[in-house]
């Protein structure tokens, strides 16, 4: 498993499971996120974005839209996924990492802490606002110095080995599945055989 920018071809593929998974798509733009793959299948396997809010002031960074398919999930990938956004901040700059999350436990594990919604920058106060009237009605403010991130080894570990879940394979389309009665039904070329 790695995790890597998105591509402008992923675009269609993110948007689809921002959707499925009711994720904030807010200003989408795929070059925002990164996306962690399976280096074996070269199956996707979660994806999570920084969104930067300009103002007078100085610039804010914000992780966003973190998801995790179904089939990966509890193996670290949603934490790998955290790490390379709070990595690429710090990168970019930023001191502060804020993230506006109805999981504050989850982020908690890396160091993360409440921060109350009064001391929000602006910016991100109207932000809140509106991810609790649409996509996450009990997001809580959090923030995290991009420096304080700690990755608990257990992730890395799951990390490591991670795998899709085999159990999640979809049966086989039959006939019945498109309201065919294969019994009854007639085909243009029927012999008659």
């Amino acid at each position: 498993m790695y995790v890597r920018d998105a591509k402008n071809r992923e675009e269609v593929w993110l948007l689809d499971h921002i959707e499925a998974m009711g994720l904030d798509e807010t200003a989408f733009r795929s070059r925002d996120y990164v996306i962690a793959i399976d280096e074996e299948s070269n199956e996707k396997a979660g994806f999570g974005r920084i969104r930067v809010h300009k103002t007078d002031d100085a610039d804010l960074c914000e992780l966003t839209s973190i998801g995790v398919l179904s089939d990966w999930r509890g193996q670290g990938v949603g934490a790998h996924v955290v790490e390379r956004l709070v990595q690429t901040a710090g990168d970019e700059g930023f001191e502060t990492v804020y993230a506006l999350t109805d999981e504050p436990d989850y982020l908690g594990q890396f160091g993360f802490e409440p921060l109350p919604a009064a001391e929000l920058p602006e910016k991100l106060q109207a932000r809140l606002e509106g991810k609790r009237e649409g996509s996450a009605p009990e997001a809580v403010p959090m923030t995290l110095s991009t420096g304080a991130f700690a990755m608990p080894r257990r992730f890395r570990d799951r990390f490591k080995r991670a795998a899709p879940d085999a159990g999640t394979e979809e049966p086989e389309e039959g006939p019945e599945d498109f309201g065919i009665d294969p019994d009854e039904a007639t085909y243009k070329y029927d012999t008659g055989r």
